[in-house]
């Protein structure tokens, strides 16, 4: 009998579950890479919106600060504009209120979707409700582009295109957690999910690196090339997308992981006799930290959901108040208000911030803005190794937050100071900025949307990640449109205002830093046993 190729015997040594396991690993990674690839490109173009000007009293060009540098670039006429200052209407001085009003049509519309997309997510089937989000964000991101090959310069035109796409890319968050949730078990999953949310990190990176290649020629296309691929990739999404494991038949969570309690349909076994049972039982540590802090058994079974071993599928969606009643949701969420408030203002106006610091032009300071994206997919991985290895998900985000803030101080010193020291710190606050974001977005999230006072209900989990998600985005609404209003009066400022974002951050997660430390593993529940009583 002939010897097996040595690819064939790769192949083999995996399961049918670990393979589909990990086809949904990359597919959801790339599904959701895709969304960040179409956020992109508005920070990138926004130097070519408003790059140069030409003073209405004078026939001779004159540049500013953020191109005086920037080499022997022929100046160009856009086309229909009339002027060179870029694009109308962003060719006026009030550019950078315009531009961040953009941002915040965005953000805000995705904050309040997020909310609601949770709640609708779980009451529709993952696969068609993914899919049609897809397909509206990739013809809206395209449609921003129009504007280019139109000449159109209303600015309404532009808003309105920005707030329906805020809100159509609610439906992908909720889904592909809840997806990845139901795959995955909760073994290592801060490593899981760590190193799945790079997906965030390489969407911007793909996004910066496609906008940028167009953005001095014809800006239109860095918006229609992404949306192709957000469409195309909505297609991807509803030929192949898995939502459950028990469509096919596979196990719900790694046949490899060797407590009982975290295996497959006995990791909910719960039965009538069980209730008997607690009562005459004291409640574990997490439930005695977390859900009364006076030892009392009385309030415990306010919001707790009893459902069979069949992971919730037959089950109602939980509230939202009920979503909020869930210990650490509260916390989490405000956490992330700040986290992503700091994140986000990166992520739309680092590029600018670099043209004007480092006098490069728009494609390099696209380009060199890819390493913040860098360094955030190191972050947010050690964030999830340090977070399963400690058993203490509140404790890393509280350390990297801490971390944060100075680290922000010296970036705003020392990235005057030349191209090398913008790059070490472009990759040193990546990591600290996107640490606590990608942990509490993804494992944290996961972690509370399956708490043990839920007791099963896999309902719980898209609105879960919607509140946690939600609450963050308005985080990521405010900053941006403050970096707006406060750039013109000096960057500094900015950086102020990110470094008082963390020290908020970093305040709302005392009193569980505080709990994980003084009863282990109470936070999120995530690393304490699902007990048989």
């Amino acid at each position: 009998m002939a010897r097996l190729p040595p690819g064939i015997r790769f192949l083999v040594l995996f399961s049918r579950d670990q393979w589909y396991r990990a086809f949904i690993f990359i597919l959801t990674f790339l599904l959701y890479a895709s969304f960040h690839l179409s956020r992109k490109p508005i920070s990138i173009v926004k130097g070519e919106l408003h790059s140069y000007c030409t003073a209405s009293n004078e026939d001779e060009v004159r540049f500013d600060s953020q191109s005086q540098k920037a080499g022997d670039a022929p100046a160009h006429q856009l086309p229909g504009n009339g002027t060179n200052c870029g694009w109308a209407p962003f060719d006026q001085d009030n550019y950078q209120q315009l531009l961040g009003a953009l941002d915040y049509s965005f953000l805000c519309a995705y904050a309040v979707g997020m909310y609601l997309s949770g709640i609708i997510g779980e009451r529709l089937p993952i696969r068609y409700y993914l899919t049609c989000g897809m397909l509206a964000s990739g013809a809206f991101t395209a449609l921003f582009g129009a504007g280019y090959f139109y000449n159109i310069h209303s600015f309404g035109f532009y808003m309105v295109t920005q707030i329906v796409n805020g809100l159509v890319q609610t439906t992908g968050w909720p889904s592909v957690v809840t997806c990845l949730g139901n795959w995955f078990g909760k073994g290592r999953r801060g490593l899981i999910m760590g190193v799945w949310n790079s997906h965030t990190s390489v969407g911007n990176i793909l996004g910066s690196l496609i906008a940028g290649y167009w953005v001095s020629t014809c800006w239109g296309l860095s918006f229609v090339v992404p949306g192709a691929i957000v469409a195309a990739m909505g297609i991807v999404c509803f030929l192949f997308l898995i939502e459950h494991p028990k469509d096919i038949a596979c196990s719900s969570s790694p046949a490899t992981h060797p407590r009982g309690y975290e295996n497959g349909t006995h990791r909910f076994r719960l039965q009538k006799q069980v209730l008997t049972e607690e009562r005459s039982k004291p409640l574990d540590p997490e439930m005695q930290c977390l859900l009364l802090s006076d030892g009392k058994r009385s309030g415990h079974q306010n919001h707790v959901v009893i459902l069979p071993a069949d992971g919730g599928g037959g089950m109602a969606a939980i509230s939202f108040t009920g979503a909020l009643k869930i210990p650490g949701v509260i916390e989490f969420s405000l956490c992330l208000l700040f986290a992503k408030l700091v994140s986000y203002t990166f992520l739309f106006w680092l590029p600018l911030y670099i043209t004007n610091v480092d006098h490069l032009d728009v494609r390099k300071a696209g380009e060199l803005s890819t390493l913040f994206d860098v360094g955030g997919i190191f972050g947010g991985i050690l964030a999830g190794v340090i977070s399963d290895r400690l058993e203490k998900r509140a404790s890393t985000c509280g350390l990297m937050l801490l971390l944060a803030a100075p680290t922000l101080y010296v970036f705003s010193t020392i990235s005057k100071m030349g191209l090398e020291a913008t790059i070490a710190m472009l990759l040193l606050s990546g990591a600290l900025v996107s640490g606590p974001y990608a942990l509490i977005t993804t494992a944290v999230s996961a972690d509370l949307g399956t708490h043990k006072s839920l007791k099963g209900n896999s309902h719980a989990l898209a609105t879960v990640t919607a509140i946690i998600d939600g609450t963050g985005s308005v985080g990521a609404a405010l900053g941006p449109l403050l970096a707006g209003l406060l750039s013109p009066s000096g960057w500094n400022n900015v950086f102020y205002m990110l470094m008082f974002a963390d020290a908020c951050a970093l305040l709302f997660l005392i009193r569980l830093i505080h709990k994980e430390l003084s009863c282990p593993g109470s936070a999120t529940g995530s690393q304490v046993p699902f007990k048989e009583h």
